[in-house]
Order: structure tokens, then sequence, then C-alpha cells
């Protein structure tokens, strides 16, 4: 399971995750499918890794998230 499945299903699933974010399902679907979060999220653009460990109940962290769902990380 990679990361992005993890704090998709602590918030609820797809659906509640595209409803916390502003954003459609089939975004959520290709985080998912990528294992990882937009570039956005690394230029500052946008903040979901915040809204959704949030809406976690502490299961995970926004830097955790981060870190882990980073796109980059798998070239190192």
């Amino acid at each position: 399971m990679n990361p992005m499945q993890l704090a998709i299903e602590a918030v609820g699933g797809q659906a509640a995750a595209a409803k916390i974010c502003g954003i459609s399902n089939v975004a959520i679907h290709k985080w998912v499918k990528n294992g990882s979060l937009p570039r956005t999220e690394y230029t500052q653009k946008t903040n979901y890794s915040e809204l959704l460990a949030n809406h976690s109940n502490g299961k995970f962290t926004a830097e955790w998230l981060l870190n882990a769902a980073n796109p980059d990380r798998k070239a190192a």
C-alpha cells in the first residue's frame, strides 16, 4: 500500500478526500495510482497534505505525507 492509499483511507476514502481537498474523485484516483501528491504541493501552491492530515484523526501528519508521497522520492 502506497502512502497516498494510506492517507486517503485514513480520511474515509477517495470521495471524502476529494471533498476535503475541493477537487475531483478522478484527481484523487490519480494520486493513489501514482503514489504521490501533485507537484503543486511542493511549490506551495496547494496545501492538500495539511487538509488531509487535519481530517485523519492523528493517523498521519502533513510532514510525513509530504515526505512519503514526494514524486521525486523514487529518483533518489
